[in-house]
Protein backbone atom coordinates (compact mmCIF):
# COMPACT_ATOMS: atom_id res chain seq x y z
CA UNK A 1 0.00 0.00 0.00
CA UNK A 2 1.11 3.88 -0.79
CA UNK A 3 2.32 5.32 2.43
CA UNK A 4 -0.62 7.53 3.78
CA UNK A 5 -0.79 11.35 2.50
CA UNK A 6 1.21 14.42 3.81
CA UNK A 7 -1.06 17.38 3.89
CA UNK A 8 0.67 20.78 3.43
CA UNK A 9 0.17 24.15 5.31
CA UNK A 10 -1.95 26.89 3.35
CA UNK A 11 -1.97 25.56 -0.27
CA UNK A 12 -3.88 22.02 -0.78
CA UNK A 13 -0.74 20.13 -1.57
CA UNK A 14 -0.60 16.41 -0.52
CA UNK A 15 2.09 13.68 -0.98
CA UNK A 16 2.16 10.00 -0.97
CA UNK A 17 5.08 7.32 -1.68
CA UNK A 18 4.05 4.73 -3.49
CA UNK A 19 5.67 1.25 -2.70
CA UNK A 20 8.31 1.10 -4.63
CA UNK A 21 9.63 5.04 -3.87
CA UNK A 22 7.87 6.86 -6.55
CA UNK A 23 6.40 10.23 -4.77
CA UNK A 24 3.29 11.67 -6.38
CA UNK A 25 2.76 14.73 -5.23
CA UNK A 26 -0.82 17.13 -5.93
CA UNK A 27 -2.24 20.46 -5.41
CA UNK A 28 -5.99 20.96 -5.33
CA UNK A 29 -7.04 23.71 -7.67
CA UNK A 30 -10.75 23.83 -7.26
CA UNK A 31 -11.38 26.87 -9.09
CA UNK A 32 -10.01 25.78 -12.96
CA UNK A 33 -11.00 23.23 -14.90
CA UNK A 34 -8.09 21.62 -16.08
CA UNK A 35 -5.27 19.42 -14.44
CA UNK A 36 -1.44 19.44 -15.52
CA UNK A 37 0.26 16.17 -14.90
CA UNK A 38 3.88 16.09 -15.53
CA UNK A 39 7.06 13.00 -14.70
CA UNK A 40 10.18 14.51 -13.75
CA UNK A 41 13.42 12.36 -13.82
CA UNK A 42 15.80 13.96 -11.44
CA UNK A 43 18.81 14.03 -13.91
CA UNK A 44 19.92 16.04 -16.38
CA UNK A 45 22.62 16.99 -18.95
CA UNK A 46 24.89 16.93 -15.64
CA UNK A 47 25.03 13.08 -14.95
CA UNK A 48 26.54 12.13 -18.61
CA UNK A 49 29.62 11.67 -19.39
CA UNK A 50 31.74 13.78 -22.07
CA UNK A 51 30.95 10.74 -24.35
CA UNK A 52 27.44 10.63 -23.71
CA UNK A 53 26.71 14.68 -24.43
CA UNK A 54 23.23 15.13 -25.05
CA UNK A 55 21.64 11.57 -24.65
CA UNK A 56 19.50 12.93 -22.13
CA UNK A 57 17.72 15.21 -24.47
CA UNK A 58 18.15 12.40 -26.56
CA UNK A 59 16.06 10.37 -24.89
CA UNK A 60 13.29 12.87 -24.03
CA UNK A 61 12.96 13.02 -27.89
CA UNK A 62 12.73 9.23 -28.21
CA UNK A 63 10.18 8.48 -25.63
CA UNK A 64 8.00 10.47 -28.51
CA UNK A 65 8.78 8.15 -31.44
CA UNK A 66 6.14 4.96 -30.06
CA UNK A 67 6.22 2.27 -27.11
CA UNK A 68 5.26 -1.14 -27.30
CA UNK A 69 1.50 0.14 -26.85
CA UNK A 70 1.44 3.18 -29.18
CA UNK A 71 2.68 4.33 -32.39
CA UNK A 72 4.08 7.66 -32.50
CA UNK A 73 0.72 9.12 -34.37
CA UNK A 74 -0.95 7.47 -32.24
CA UNK A 75 0.64 9.68 -29.09
CA UNK A 76 -0.02 12.64 -30.96
CA UNK A 77 -3.58 11.45 -31.38
CA UNK A 78 -4.42 10.76 -28.18
CA UNK A 79 -3.70 13.64 -26.57
CA UNK A 80 -5.23 16.19 -29.92
CA UNK A 81 -8.53 14.33 -29.59
CA UNK A 82 -8.96 15.09 -26.11
CA UNK A 83 -7.63 19.06 -26.49
CA UNK A 84 -4.15 18.44 -24.47
CA UNK A 85 -1.18 18.80 -24.98
CA UNK A 86 1.69 16.81 -24.41
CA UNK A 87 5.34 18.64 -23.82
CA UNK A 88 8.70 17.70 -22.46
CA UNK A 89 12.22 19.41 -21.71
CA UNK A 90 15.38 18.45 -20.53
CA UNK A 91 17.25 21.04 -18.97
CA UNK A 92 20.94 20.36 -16.48
CA UNK A 93 19.54 18.94 -13.51
CA UNK A 94 16.09 16.99 -14.53
CA UNK A 95 14.07 16.02 -17.14
CA UNK A 96 10.57 16.45 -17.49
CA UNK A 97 7.60 15.02 -19.70
CA UNK A 98 3.88 16.60 -18.68
CA UNK A 99 0.89 17.16 -20.33
CA UNK A 100 -2.22 19.37 -19.35
CA UNK A 101 -6.08 18.35 -20.05
CA UNK A 102 -9.72 18.72 -19.10
CA UNK A 103 -10.07 17.18 -15.54
CA UNK A 104 -12.40 14.99 -17.13
CA UNK A 105 -9.74 13.52 -19.48
CA UNK A 106 -6.82 13.09 -16.73
CA UNK A 107 -7.39 9.01 -16.95
CA UNK A 108 -6.80 9.16 -20.77
CA UNK A 109 -3.93 11.87 -19.93
CA UNK A 110 -1.94 9.89 -17.46
CA UNK A 111 -2.09 6.78 -19.72
CA UNK A 112 -0.36 7.93 -22.59
CA UNK A 113 1.80 10.21 -20.27
CA UNK A 114 3.04 7.17 -18.50
CA UNK A 115 3.09 4.79 -21.44
CA UNK A 116 5.49 7.04 -23.05
CA UNK A 117 7.57 7.21 -20.02
CA UNK A 118 7.49 3.72 -19.28
CA UNK A 119 7.68 1.75 -22.33
CA UNK A 120 9.81 3.25 -25.40
CA UNK A 121 10.99 0.96 -28.00
CA UNK A 122 14.20 2.95 -29.39
CA UNK A 123 14.51 0.93 -32.63
CA UNK A 124 17.50 1.44 -33.86
CA UNK A 125 15.75 3.11 -37.37
CA UNK A 126 13.91 5.84 -34.90
CA UNK A 127 17.35 6.85 -33.37
CA UNK A 128 19.15 7.23 -36.69
CA UNK A 129 16.27 8.94 -38.20
CA UNK A 130 15.96 11.53 -35.02
CA UNK A 131 19.72 11.97 -34.59
CA UNK A 132 18.54 14.14 -38.12
CA UNK A 133 16.46 15.97 -35.75
CA UNK A 134 19.11 16.66 -33.04
CA UNK A 135 21.79 17.79 -35.30
CA UNK A 136 19.22 19.99 -36.99
CA UNK A 137 18.61 21.62 -33.52
CA UNK A 138 22.03 22.16 -33.03
CA UNK A 139 22.78 23.82 -36.27
CA UNK A 140 19.97 25.82 -35.34
CA UNK A 141 21.16 26.99 -31.75
CA UNK A 142 24.99 27.32 -33.67
CA UNK A 143 23.42 30.06 -35.57
CA UNK A 144 21.79 31.94 -32.63
CA UNK A 145 24.85 34.18 -31.50
CA UNK A 146 23.17 35.25 -28.26
CA UNK A 147 22.80 31.24 -27.65
CA UNK A 148 26.02 30.83 -28.85
CA UNK A 149 27.87 33.41 -26.58
CA UNK A 150 26.29 31.56 -23.42
CA UNK A 151 27.74 27.86 -24.10
CA UNK A 152 31.04 29.51 -24.81
CA UNK A 153 30.97 31.27 -21.49
CA UNK A 154 29.32 27.95 -19.64
CA UNK A 155 32.38 26.19 -21.20
CA UNK A 156 34.63 28.09 -19.73
CA UNK A 157 32.79 29.08 -16.37
CA UNK A 158 32.66 25.13 -15.57
CA UNK A 159 35.52 23.87 -17.42
CA UNK A 160 35.78 20.10 -17.57
CA UNK A 161 32.66 19.53 -15.67
CA UNK A 162 29.20 18.27 -17.12
CA UNK A 163 27.58 21.88 -16.30
CA UNK A 164 29.90 23.63 -18.64
CA UNK A 165 29.18 21.18 -21.68
CA UNK A 166 26.06 21.53 -23.93
CA UNK A 167 22.41 19.96 -22.99
CA UNK A 168 21.98 18.92 -26.92
CA UNK A 169 25.53 17.42 -26.88
CA UNK A 170 27.69 17.90 -29.88
CA UNK A 171 27.15 16.94 -34.06
CA UNK A 172 30.25 14.12 -32.71
CA UNK A 173 28.35 12.64 -29.80
CA UNK A 174 25.18 12.64 -31.12
CA UNK A 175 26.01 10.48 -34.63
CA UNK A 176 27.97 8.16 -31.60
CA UNK A 177 24.59 7.35 -30.18
CA UNK A 178 23.11 4.19 -30.67
CA UNK A 179 20.32 1.98 -29.56
CA UNK A 180 22.16 0.03 -27.24
CA UNK A 181 23.89 2.45 -25.04
CA UNK A 182 20.26 4.54 -25.14
CA UNK A 183 18.56 1.54 -23.29
CA UNK A 184 21.04 1.35 -20.80
CA UNK A 185 21.29 4.98 -19.62
CA UNK A 186 17.52 4.77 -19.62
CA UNK A 187 17.37 1.59 -17.95
CA UNK A 188 19.81 3.35 -15.21
CA UNK A 189 17.93 7.02 -14.88
CA UNK A 190 14.68 5.86 -15.28
CA UNK A 191 13.93 4.20 -12.01
CA UNK A 192 11.70 4.78 -8.90
CA UNK A 193 14.14 6.50 -7.09
CA UNK A 194 14.65 9.12 -9.95
CA UNK A 195 11.12 10.02 -10.37
CA UNK A 196 8.83 11.89 -9.68
CA UNK A 197 5.12 12.68 -10.22
CA UNK A 198 3.63 15.72 -9.73
CA UNK A 199 -0.12 16.83 -10.76
CA UNK A 200 -2.09 20.24 -10.12
CA UNK A 201 -5.81 21.40 -10.66
CA UNK A 202 -8.94 20.09 -10.58
CA UNK A 203 -8.30 16.46 -8.89
CA UNK A 204 -8.89 14.71 -5.99
CA UNK A 205 -5.42 13.25 -4.32
CA UNK A 206 -6.46 9.79 -4.05
CA UNK A 207 -7.48 9.50 -7.92
CA UNK A 208 -4.40 10.45 -8.72
CA UNK A 209 -2.48 8.19 -6.62
CA UNK A 210 -4.65 5.60 -7.50
CA UNK A 211 -4.01 6.28 -11.29
CA UNK A 212 -0.03 6.75 -10.79
CA UNK A 213 0.28 3.25 -8.52
CA UNK A 214 -1.74 1.63 -11.61
CA UNK A 215 0.57 2.71 -14.36
CA UNK A 216 3.88 3.15 -12.45
CA UNK A 217 4.01 0.38 -9.73
CA UNK A 218 5.53 -2.60 -11.96
CA UNK A 219 8.66 0.16 -12.35
CA UNK A 220 11.50 -1.84 -9.96
CA UNK A 221 14.05 -0.07 -7.87
CA UNK A 222 17.45 -0.03 -8.20
CA UNK A 223 19.40 1.87 -5.82
CA UNK A 224 20.21 5.47 -5.04
CA UNK A 225 21.81 7.13 -8.18
CA UNK A 226 25.71 7.86 -7.56
CA UNK A 227 25.84 11.83 -5.68
CA UNK A 228 27.72 14.38 -8.18
CA UNK A 229 30.54 16.64 -7.02
CA UNK A 230 30.10 19.84 -7.25
CA UNK A 231 32.24 21.84 -10.01
CA UNK A 232 34.95 24.56 -9.71
CA UNK A 233 34.27 27.86 -10.83
CA UNK A 234 36.95 29.57 -13.75
CA UNK A 235 37.66 32.98 -14.00
CA UNK A 236 38.21 32.91 -17.57
CA UNK A 237 37.91 35.48 -20.80
CA UNK A 238 37.29 34.10 -23.73
CA UNK A 239 37.33 36.21 -27.15
CA UNK A 240 36.12 34.57 -30.45
CA UNK A 241 35.61 35.99 -33.77
CA UNK A 242 32.57 35.46 -35.73
CA UNK A 243 33.36 37.63 -38.74
CA UNK A 244 29.65 37.47 -40.19
CA UNK A 245 27.98 38.78 -36.99
CA UNK A 246 26.69 42.08 -37.41
CA UNK A 247 26.66 42.60 -33.63
CA UNK A 248 29.09 42.05 -30.74
CA UNK A 249 27.72 39.42 -27.65
CA UNK A 250 29.10 39.11 -24.29
CA UNK A 251 28.37 37.37 -21.20
CA UNK A 252 29.92 38.64 -18.16
CA UNK A 253 29.67 36.59 -14.82
CA UNK A 254 30.88 35.72 -11.54
CA UNK A 255 29.71 32.68 -9.04
CA UNK A 256 26.80 33.13 -6.94
CA UNK A 257 24.49 31.03 -4.72
CA UNK A 258 23.10 27.10 -5.16
CA UNK A 259 19.47 27.41 -5.38
CA UNK A 260 18.91 26.05 -1.70
CA UNK A 261 21.17 28.67 -0.08
CA UNK A 262 19.77 30.51 2.91
CA UNK A 263 20.97 33.94 0.96
CA UNK A 264 18.68 33.13 -2.05
CA UNK A 265 16.08 35.66 -1.75
CA UNK A 266 18.70 38.34 -1.54
CA UNK A 267 20.51 37.18 -4.46
CA UNK A 268 17.32 37.61 -6.02
CA UNK A 269 16.88 41.22 -5.24
CA UNK A 270 20.79 41.95 -6.14
CA UNK A 271 20.05 40.74 -9.51
CA UNK A 272 16.69 42.37 -10.25
CA UNK A 273 17.90 45.59 -9.37
CA UNK A 274 20.74 44.83 -11.41
CA UNK A 275 19.52 44.16 -14.49
CA UNK A 276 16.29 41.68 -14.12
CA UNK A 277 13.37 44.65 -15.32
CA UNK A 278 12.88 47.75 -17.66
CA UNK A 279 13.67 49.64 -14.29
CA UNK A 280 16.94 48.22 -13.31
CA UNK A 281 20.26 49.73 -13.87
CA UNK A 282 21.94 48.06 -16.74
CA UNK A 283 18.78 48.87 -18.27
CA UNK A 284 18.36 52.53 -17.62
CA UNK A 285 22.18 52.99 -17.91
CA UNK A 286 23.59 51.11 -20.31
CA UNK A 287 20.40 50.91 -23.24
CA UNK A 288 18.41 54.12 -21.78
CA UNK A 289 20.73 56.72 -20.75
CA UNK A 290 23.87 55.46 -23.03
CA UNK A 291 21.99 53.66 -25.98
CA UNK A 292 24.46 51.33 -26.26
CA UNK A 293 22.32 47.91 -26.68
CA UNK A 294 19.19 47.06 -27.59
CA UNK A 295 19.38 43.72 -24.89
CA UNK A 296 20.80 43.65 -22.35
CA UNK A 297 20.03 41.97 -18.20
CA UNK A 298 21.29 39.90 -15.76
CA UNK A 299 20.09 36.22 -14.81
CA UNK A 300 21.06 34.16 -12.00
CA UNK A 301 21.45 30.64 -12.93
CA UNK A 302 21.62 28.70 -9.96
CA UNK A 303 22.22 24.92 -9.52
CA UNK A 304 21.76 22.16 -6.84
CA UNK A 305 25.68 23.13 -5.55
CA UNK A 306 27.11 25.87 -7.53
CA UNK A 307 25.40 28.86 -8.97
CA UNK A 308 26.39 32.10 -11.15
CA UNK A 309 24.74 35.79 -11.98
CA UNK A 310 25.65 36.92 -15.43
CA UNK A 311 25.35 39.99 -17.76
CA UNK A 312 24.28 39.47 -21.25
CA UNK A 313 24.40 42.42 -23.82
CA UNK A 314 24.37 42.61 -27.84
CA UNK A 315 26.02 45.52 -28.67
CA UNK A 316 28.98 47.02 -31.63
CA UNK A 317 32.58 46.40 -31.80
CA UNK A 318 32.97 50.37 -31.27
CA UNK A 319 31.17 50.43 -28.31
CA UNK A 320 32.12 47.16 -27.01
CA UNK A 321 34.59 48.16 -24.00
CA UNK A 322 31.98 50.99 -22.99
CA UNK A 323 29.48 48.65 -22.67
CA UNK A 324 31.78 46.06 -20.30
CA UNK A 325 33.32 49.23 -18.17
CA UNK A 326 29.15 50.55 -17.43
CA UNK A 327 28.64 46.73 -16.56
CA UNK A 328 31.55 46.58 -13.90
CA UNK A 329 30.64 50.09 -12.82
CA UNK A 330 27.22 49.13 -11.64
CA UNK A 331 29.20 46.14 -9.85
CA UNK A 332 31.08 48.60 -8.39
CA UNK A 333 28.28 51.38 -7.35
CA UNK A 334 26.49 48.05 -5.75
CA UNK A 335 29.26 47.14 -3.74
CA UNK A 336 30.19 50.68 -2.45
CA UNK A 337 26.64 51.90 -1.75
CA UNK A 338 23.84 50.46 -0.19
CA UNK A 339 20.35 50.32 -2.75
CA UNK A 340 18.62 53.20 -1.83
CA UNK A 341 14.96 52.59 0.08
CA UNK A 342 13.20 53.22 -3.31
CA UNK A 343 14.79 51.15 -5.79
CA UNK A 344 14.90 48.13 -3.35
CA UNK A 345 11.00 48.64 -2.32
CA UNK A 346 10.50 48.80 -6.49
CA UNK A 347 12.75 45.71 -6.67
CA UNK A 348 10.77 43.69 -4.10
CA UNK A 349 7.69 44.30 -5.32
CA UNK A 350 9.03 43.19 -8.64
CA UNK A 351 10.01 40.00 -7.50
CA UNK A 352 6.46 39.11 -5.58
CA UNK A 353 4.26 40.11 -8.42
CA UNK A 354 6.36 37.82 -10.90
CA UNK A 355 6.26 34.98 -7.82
CA UNK A 356 2.65 35.34 -7.79
CA UNK A 357 2.21 35.78 -11.27
CA UNK A 358 3.97 32.62 -12.28
CA UNK A 359 1.79 30.56 -10.03
CA UNK A 360 -1.46 31.43 -11.81
CA UNK A 361 -1.74 28.49 -13.67
CA UNK A 362 -2.25 24.52 -13.24
CA UNK A 363 0.90 23.99 -15.46
CA UNK A 364 3.01 26.57 -12.83
CA UNK A 365 2.05 24.82 -9.85
CA UNK A 366 2.54 21.62 -10.70
CA UNK A 367 6.43 22.53 -11.77
CA UNK A 368 6.61 24.45 -9.15
CA UNK A 369 5.61 21.22 -6.94
CA UNK A 370 8.52 19.22 -8.60
CA UNK A 371 11.15 22.18 -7.88
CA UNK A 372 10.32 22.83 -4.24
CA UNK A 373 10.47 18.75 -3.73
CA UNK A 374 13.10 18.27 -5.48
CA UNK A 375 15.65 21.27 -4.06
CA UNK A 376 14.30 21.20 -0.52
CA UNK A 377 12.20 18.43 0.02
CA UNK A 378 9.49 20.99 1.41
CA UNK A 379 6.86 23.37 0.41
CA UNK A 380 6.72 26.76 0.84
CA UNK A 381 3.74 28.67 1.29
CA UNK A 382 3.23 31.83 -1.12
CA UNK A 383 3.24 34.15 2.32
CA UNK A 384 6.65 32.56 3.37
CA UNK A 385 8.24 33.48 0.13
CA UNK A 386 6.95 36.76 0.69
CA UNK A 387 8.16 37.14 3.63
CA UNK A 388 11.72 36.04 2.75
CA UNK A 389 11.47 38.58 -0.09
CA UNK A 390 10.63 41.48 2.60
CA UNK A 391 13.26 40.59 4.78
CA UNK A 392 16.26 41.08 2.26
CA UNK A 393 17.27 44.68 3.24
CA UNK A 394 20.23 47.41 1.78
CA UNK A 395 22.77 45.48 4.14
CA UNK A 396 22.33 41.84 2.46
CA UNK A 397 22.39 43.02 -0.89
CA UNK A 398 25.85 44.26 -0.27
CA UNK A 399 27.45 42.13 1.46
CA UNK A 400 26.57 39.99 -1.14
CA UNK A 401 27.95 42.67 -4.10
CA UNK A 402 31.17 42.77 -2.10
CA UNK A 403 31.23 38.37 -2.19
CA UNK A 404 31.03 38.27 -5.92
CA UNK A 405 31.72 41.72 -7.54
CA UNK A 406 35.50 40.57 -7.39
CA UNK A 407 38.06 41.84 -10.31
CA UNK A 408 39.40 37.81 -9.73
CA UNK A 409 36.15 36.41 -10.40
CA UNK A 410 35.16 37.70 -12.91
CA UNK A 411 34.66 35.52 -16.11
CA UNK A 412 33.81 37.02 -19.98
CA UNK A 413 32.81 35.54 -23.37
CA UNK A 414 32.86 37.36 -26.09
CA UNK A 415 31.88 36.80 -29.42
CA UNK A 416 31.59 38.43 -32.24
CA UNK A 417 33.88 40.54 -35.50
CA UNK A 418 36.30 41.56 -33.26
CA UNK A 419 39.40 42.92 -34.99
CA UNK A 420 42.16 43.26 -32.76
CA UNK A 421 40.20 43.73 -29.75
CA UNK A 422 41.45 43.03 -26.75
CA UNK A 423 41.02 42.81 -23.03
CA UNK A 424 42.99 41.30 -19.85
CA UNK A 425 42.37 41.01 -16.27
CA UNK A 426 42.97 44.55 -15.32
CA UNK A 427 40.42 45.85 -17.55
CA UNK A 428 37.93 43.60 -15.59
CA UNK A 429 38.24 46.18 -11.94
CA UNK A 430 34.92 46.59 -10.53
Amino acid sequence: MPTSSTPSAERDILTTTLPNGIKVITEAMPHVRSVSVGVWIGTGSRRETPEQGGISHFIEHMLFKGTSHRSQEDIARSVDSIGGNLDAFTSKEMVCFNTKALDEHVPIAIDVLSDLVLNPLFREEDVEKEKGVVLEEIKMDADSPDYLVHEMFSSNFWKDHALGRPILGTKQTVKALNSEGIRNYYNEIYTPENVLVTAAGNLQHERMVELATERFRDLKPRGPVPAQTAPETFARISLKTKKELEQVHMCLGVPSYPIPHEDRFSCYVLNTVLGGGMSSRLFQNIREKQGLAYSVFSELNPYTDTGCLAVYAGTSIETLRQVIDSVLKEFGDLKREPVPAEELRRAKDHLKGSLMLGLESTSSRMSNLARQQMHFGRFFSLDELVESIEKVNAEDVQRIAVEFFDQKLVALSVLGNLGDFKVTREDLIC
